[in-house]
């Protein structure tokens, strides 16, 4: 949809609270070309340079939007209106980021256009330090800061003419997960919180993974070589590039990387290493992603994992309702059904058959958005 001039400005006023005088726009409706948004250190402009890398319908209208989280980071985000939006209505809206090393061009980008097509407002954006996002140190992970984010950008929605602040719900794509869930946990405002690919980054790095953790000794390795890293930044200033998850070799070597991939994978790669790669690098490449074959993560960015646990508060949903989304194929599944055995509240747990970890960011045959919708639009009351 195209938005013509009149329902151009009709959206800006919406947003501004800015009124026509005399047929003549006020000093604060001219603002409103832009599309200034109602909240204080937020903007919404045109969609200019779109390099969206999944299959874009043009029935729906997106906005670059900019906001700042508390810590002063501005965030970047796009705006999604729904299908045959009215600026007269008052919708739901929805708020979206992941996985861990994506951009919102991508995978929440998709969740976004999909969940604009069935009626909801839905805001797509870059965690801070990462993609478009604010932030002098780039590529750096946190999960206070990460989950931080969310709550900015219900600050964002909830402040939109346009949207009901009482009909906002969360979504989290694999690594990003868990920071919408502590989100959800503490922010009274969010109603509903749903996951799709899981992944508890908070476990994933500092834990490693389901059947390999850290014995005590290999966990000392690890404190050890991050130290190092943050030893040596100091001294220079500089970021060093690293892996978020480290591996311990049988000598007791940290395995790391700077880059995320290779220019080829090998023959016999692992399968799952094989699908992100054939997502990052082939079929969803962009060149802000961390994972689209760039550069890796700032070496100290485990320490917020190691320091602080995501999802300590899970106890605190109360009754929140939560829907997690995972495949019977996904590597990453046993994230989900752990989350899933913990939540006390509201909960229903979809495992899509044979569906991949990866399957679940951009295939749209095997991701639920149907029963995403009817999740959001029963719980979002």
């Amino acid at each position: 949809m195209k938005l013509g001039k009149k329902t151009a400005f009709v959206l800006a006023a919406m947003l501004t609270g800015s009124v026509m005088i005399g047929g003549v726009q006020s000093a604060s409706a001219a603002s409103a070309r832009s599309l200034v948004s109602y909240m204080k250190n937020s903007s919404i402009n045109e969609l200019n340079n779109d390099t969206r890398v999944f299959r874009i319908d043009k029935s729906i209208e997106v906005k670059n939007a900019r906001f700042k989280n508390r810590y002063g980071f501005e965030v970047a985000a796009h705006l999604y209106l729904p299908k045959n939006f009215n600026a007269d209505k008052k919708y739901k809206a929805v708020v979206i980021t992941g996985p861990f090393g994506a951009v919102k061009e991508q995978a929440s980008g998709l969740y976004a256009q999909e969940m604009a097509k069935m009626g909801f407002v839905a805001v797509a954006f870059d965690p801070s330090m990462t993609g478009e996002s604010g932030g002098e140190r780039r590529n750096m992970g946190s999960p206070e800061i990460f989950t931080e984010d969310y709550h900015a950008a219900v600050d964002f929605v909830t402040n939109l003419k346009f949207v009901n602040p009482k009909q906002i719900g969360a979504i989290g794509i694999c690594g990003l997960s868990g920071m919408a869930i502590t989100a959800a946990a503490s922010d009274s405002r969010i109603k509903a919180v749903a996951t799709s690919a899981m992944y508890d980054m908070s476990e994933s790095i500092s834990d490693h993974y389901d059947g390999a953790y850290y014995t005590p000794e290999q966990r000392k390795i690890v404190l050890k070589h991050l130290a190092k890293m943050r030893d040596e930044e100091a001294k220079t200033g500089k970021s060093i590039r690293g892996a978020h998850e480290l591996g311990v070799s049988a000598n007791g070597g940290v395995e790391t990387f700077d880059k995320m991939f290779p220019d080829n994978l090998p023959a016999d790669a692992n399968p799952v290493i094989k699908d992100f790669y054939n997502y990052y690098v082939k079929r969803a490449y962009h060149p802000r992603a961390i994972n689209s074959n760039t550069s890796a993560w700032d070496s100290t960015t485990p320490y917020g994992f190691f320091d602080f646990k995501l999802m300590d508060n899970i106890d605190e949903l109360y009754d929140t309702p939560v829907l997690l989304i995972t495949g019977t194929a996904a590597h990453s599944k046993y994230f989900s059904d752990n989350v899933y055995a913990k939540i006390k509240g509201q909960k229903e747990e979809i495992a899509v058959p044979n569906a991949t970890h990866v399957d679940l960011y951009d295939q749209k045959d095997k991701i639920p958005f149907d029963r995403l919708a009817k999740f959001f639009d029963e719980n979002l009351k």
